[in-house]
């Protein structure tokens, strides 16, 4: 069957036109979290992410680059539980993801510190990767690209 479709029914060709009034900017990624000060300490000692804003203890954002992570508190108004009662939790896949020089020289550091990892490093065609955990089970990979 032929398309039929007239211009009237395509997407502009400039799709970010018809978006433009959706988004004001990226504002960052949240983790939820039992223990903030805690987080923060995570966050700046080990990683070094800079403290933007706290409002303890409830809230933080650390950021790093052209990333901020908000770290969401019980008491925060990004924690409260979903409709239905369903509660926002730590864990899970998802995850950001840190470019590092020399992963197993980070990787020892942060082992000689005390921290957990979820995995061993992962070795691929596109570089080495670990998934490091935060205090409250949240993953930050750290990848290494292949050279």
């Amino acid at each position: 069957m032929p398309n039929t479709r007239t211009s009237s029914d395509r997407a502009p060709q400039d799709a970010s036109q018809k978006r433009s009034g959706f988004k004001a900017g990226f504002h960052g990624v949240r983790y939820q979290v039992a223990d903030v000060a805690r987080s923060v300490d995570f966050y700046t000692t080990h990683l070094g992410f800079t403290l933007e804003h706290q409002q303890l203890p409830a809230f933080a954002a650390v950021s790093i680059e052209n990333l901020t992570v908000l770290l969401s508190g019980p008491g925060a108004s990004g924690s409260r539980p979903l409709p239905g009662g369903l509660r926002q939790e730590s864990g899970g896949s998802n995850r950001i993801v840190l470019r590092v020089n020399d992963l197993p020289t980070r990787i020892a550091e942060l082992r000689d510190a005390g921290l957990a990892f979820r995995n061993d490093m992962e070795v691929g065609p596109g570089g080495r990767q670990i998934q490091l955990l935060d205090p409250d089970g949240n993953a930050i990979e750290l990848f290494e690209p292949a050279r």
